[in-house]
């Protein structure tokens, strides 16, 4: 059994945190064209966009080389706007047992949680995907305040 791991990142959002996680709740398909170097496509496999059980996979740069992750939603809490994503498929399991992304929004603010556990001790800890997801909260913002 590996290492478990937390990260989390809060953000204040100019914007308001509810924005962000709507593109992330019900538009998820415009990230390629709001975040065009990070997300390179965005598509749903099983399910519907937003709602729980659905799977999507997602190509995506992270450190400037393209990633592959396949996601299905296990949660979603409306009271808290969070969404709960699990890797299935791709990059992120080379290097982890188990890969949760936790996105939830209150107020002015957005938070990102990776919840992780390494195959082994010399796994490094996430950061490079927690500054990836620094940056594409970043372009959604800048996104959402231009229009």
């Amino acid at each position: 059994m590996g290492v478990k791991g937390k990260l989390i990142v809060s953000l204040e959002m100019k914007c308001g945190g509810h924005s962000v996680h709507d593109i992330f709740h019900t538009n998820t398909q415009h990230l390629p064209n709001i975040s065009p170097s990070r997300v390179k496509h965005f598509e749903i496999h099983e399910g519907e966009k937003g709602k729980i059980g659905s799977v999507a996979s997602w190509k995506y740069y992270e450190d400037g080389k393209e990633m592959f992750a396949k996601t299905v939603i296990d949660a979603i809490d409306p009271q808290k706007n969070s969404i709960t994503w699990n890797a299935i498929e791709g990059n992120l399991l080379d290097l982890y047992n188990s890969f949760t992304v936790i996105t939830s929004s209150e107020h002015q603010w957005m938070t990102y949680t990776l919840v992780y556990e390494k195959k082994t001790k010399d796994t490094p800890e996430p950061l490079a995907i927690l500054d990836y997801y620094i940056g594409l909260i970043k372009d959604v913002e800048g996104h959402l305040l231009k229009n």
